[in-house]
């Protein structure tokens, strides 16, 4: 069994988790303490990182604490530390690297350095039963989140995974703008606040998804790349359109669908090809757009079209966005497969905005 505690400072969530693992039993969420910074920066219309990062200098300490608290463990009761050391935001990393270090080196604590996007990937075995039944392998995982929309392949369960996972798995990417970015800032464009995707998904139901006729970029069979950036000038043209026929109010309801369906549509063609690419016989969508219910209905609608034996695994909702949790689960397989730093060499580690993978 191993206990960890995670740590998640990437850019405006600033989280702490406990977790414990057993190979027969997976994981179970001990405690996660979360503090979101969405009301700080919605007077700004998005993460501004030296707010970002200052924040977290004053809830990193207490958030640890909490879910040391709510987990009812002492700091010597831990196996290991994880903390994400890339990608996101310099300053808001180094936070919680930090932090990590600290406890790590005085508590003669191993320290895992973890990819957001890893833990992204990882968040699918928390608080559920993952069998091989249920997800047979190759699998494809698309992690679609706020700042990145990526396919990767694995033939192999996550505690297999190589250090490298992440650029021997990779299949497709977005080349531009993510779909998260998608919806935020088409979301902004129509005067939404931030973060604006779950005000599309709510103002798109009831709406028509072919009121607008909205782009689908890279649309080659032979591409599973992604490409948003077209879609977002698409939008804010015909937003300024609407607003000089004195329109844009009543149309709201179909813009948001028709902008909402153009986004999913997308990634449904390319998950589609990246499915019957690879062979993969299951699916996992992970990642915030990974709550969008528009997307979750289509999928459960197609995944028969789609050539898989089991329906779409989602994480639950509460791991979809970022968290520590995921980060403690991702950690905990590299600390079991022995990639960790100890005592002087842990002092060592830094924060790194935008790794090659």
């Amino acid at each position: 069994m191993s206990l960890v505690l995670g740590i998640e400072t990437s850019c405006d969530e600033c989280s702490a988790s406990v977790v414990r693992y057993s190979p027969n039993e997976g994981f179970k969420v001990r405690s996660v303490s979360t503090h979101s910074q969405i009301r700080i920066h919605q007077p700004y219309g998005g993460v501004v990182p030296e707010i970002a990062s200052r924040n977290h200098l004053e809830t990193i300490n207490p958030m640890i604490d909490l879910a040391l608290k709510e987990a009812g463990i002492a700091p010597s009761e831990l196996d290991a530390i994880a903390v994400t050391n890339r990608p996101g935001l310099v300053g808001a990393l180094l936070v919680g690297i930090t932090a990590a270090k600290g406890m790590a080196y005085a508590l003669e604590k191993p320290l895992v350095p973890v990819h957001h996007l890893e833990g992204h990937a990882c968040s699918l075995f928390l608080g559920q039963n993952i069998t091989p039944e249920k997800a047979p392998l190759p699998m494809l995982i698309a992690i679609i989140s706020g700042g990145h929309t990526n396919l990767y392949v694995t033939k192999v369960p996550p505690e297999l995974w190589p250090p490298d996972f992440l650029k021997r798995a990779l299949v497709g990417r977005s080349r531009d703008d993510a779909a998260g970015e998608a919806f935020d800032k088409t979301a902004k464009i129509l005067g939404f606040p931030y973060p604006g995707g779950v005000w599309i998904d709510k103002t798109a139901k009831g709406g028509r998804k072919d009121a607008f006729d909205f782009p689908r970029a890279l649309p080659q069979k032979a591409v599973l790349d992604f490409s948003f950036s077209g879609l977002k000038t698409a939008v804010a043209l015909r937003t300024e359109k609407l607003k000089k026929e004195g329109t844009l109010e009543t149309s709201l309801n179909d813009l948001c669908a028709s902008i909402q369906e153009a986004i999913v549509d997308a990634i449904i063609n390319k998950i589609t090809l990246a499915i019957r690419a690879h062979g993969c016989q299951s699916l996992a969508v992970v990642g915030g757009v990974a709550a969008n219910s528009r997307l979750r209905e289509r999928l459960s609608q197609e995944w028969g079209r789609m050539g898989l034996a089991r329906p779409s695994l989602f994480p639950e909702s509460q791991y979809c966005t970022d968290n520590a949790a995921m980060i403690a689960a991702a950690g905990t397989y590299r600390f079991r497969q022995g990639h960790f730093l100890r005592d002087k060499a842990l002092l060592s580690l830094n924060a790194i905005a935008n790794p090659e993978v």
